[in-house]
């Protein structure tokens, strides 16, 4: 009898284990990623073989031209478990450091390698509205990111290449409702592994969806980036700041985005603070599950030297450039072949054609296609 009852009591025991079990949130891995290779060939046939002019920063990924390259592989991790995940996202090949630059430490110390980590971060969501998250995440500013499935062009906007590309920091985000939410954070200084003094940077974000398919983003960035001395005292000046906005409306079929930007620095914290701007204009049509079309315009304006885009000279331009993508869908949807058409324009004489390191053209065309599968 006594047999009988603890049988008895030990089945109620084990049933009631598997029903909570089974009632509870299960923890789970995702796994996914993408890799791309592109060939594009440079209609101004340079001596030098690449489509990056006299400052050597006009594209941001798709720098090779008249060669077969690889982009960038991505394998990116994901745990969720109840009210916390987290997230390893790393990205290998030549494009790598160039998504992480001043994130890559080899084994030797610093210098370039094959390995970076895009993003390596944790959230933890006390309730419904709140989500905290703490260690390396993407960018908040800017229409365009480095996972180029996501993307409607291959080749990058310069306002994506002047970056910022990602933080390392704390920020909160607060849901106000479906339609709108909040974030602020702070964070080591622009694009660094380490932060160069004790100051902070302050990073923000508003996001408001005004009717159905309208999504608009305001963000911002204000940052010390002196460089501090020894004993981190003597971080006054050198200030950055920078205030994007970006936006996209669907419409059926008919995709239109927008972003804007101006950004102020002062280097030294004795110049003075110069600035920059841009402005980028997408639409993207999608004719069919299978195909679609996609144009982009952009202007960038450096015309007071203070980002990247200068001529051989150190003069900054005003670059104007013209993308038309058109995609194609292969398989289950895995594969993506993009071929592309890219016209740059400068101000001033930048690049460069048949004789090497002569920067006497305004303009190049480049013609190619990109081939990404994601999984």
């Amino acid at each position: 009898m006594r047999k009988s009852i603890l049988l008895i009591l030990s089945s109620v025991l084990v049933y009631s284990s598997f029903s909570q079990d089974a009632a509870e949130p299960k923890s789970k891995f995702a796994f996914s990623g993408y890799l791309d290779s592109y060939y594009f060939a440079n209609l101004n046939n340079p001596a030098s073989r690449n489509n990056l002019g006299a400052s050597g920063t006009a594209r941001a990924f798709d720098q090779i031209s008249g060669s077969f390259g690889i982009g960038l592989v991505q394998t990116k991790v994901t745990y969720t478990s109840g009210k916390t995940d987290a997230v390893v996202d790393l990205t290998f090949g030549p494009n790598a450091d160039l998504g992480q630059y001043g994130n890559v430490i080899g084994p030797l110390g610093r210098g370039s390698s094959a390995l970076a980590i895009k993003q390596a971060y944790f959230n933890w969501k006390p309730n419904d509205k709140l989500t905290l998250t703490a260690g390396q995440f993407g960018t908040h500013i800017g229409y365009e990111v480095i996972d180029a499935p996501i993307n409607y062009n291959y080749s990058l906007s310069n306002l994506f290449n002047n970056g910022p590309f990602y933080h390392i920091g704390v920020k909160a985000n607060v849901a106000l409702s479906a339609k709108s939410s909040f974030m602020v954070g702070l964070v080591n200084n622009v694009d660094a592994l380490y932060d160069n003094n004790r100051a902070k940077a302050l990073i923000g974000q508003i996001y408001f969806a005004p009717v159905a398919g309208w999504n608009v983003y305001v963000n911002g960035i204000t940052s010390n980036e002196a460089a501090a001395d020894v004993d981190g005292s003597n971080i006054e000046g050198a200030s950055y700041s920078l205030l994007d906005l970006t936006t996209s409306y669907q419409m059926k079929k008919l995709l239109v985005g927008l972003n804007a930007a101006v950004g102020s620095q002062d280097v030294d914290g004795k110049s003075g603070k110069k600035g920059w701007s841009g402005l980028a204009l997408y639409t993207n049509y999608a004719v069919s599950d299978k195909f679609s079309l996609g144009a982009r315009y952009e202007t960038f304006d450096n015309s007071e030297a203070i980002r990247g885009l200068i001529d051989k000279d150190g003069n900054g331009i005003i670059m104007n450039s013209f993308t038309i993508t058109t995609t194609f869908t292969c398989g289950d949807g895995n594969l993506l072949l993009k071929p592309e058409f890219r016209v740059d324009t400068a101000d001033k004489n930048f690049f460069n054609g048949e004789k090497a390191d002569i920067f006497d053209k305004k303009s190049q065309s480049t013609l190619g296609m990109a081939m990404i599968y994601k999984f």
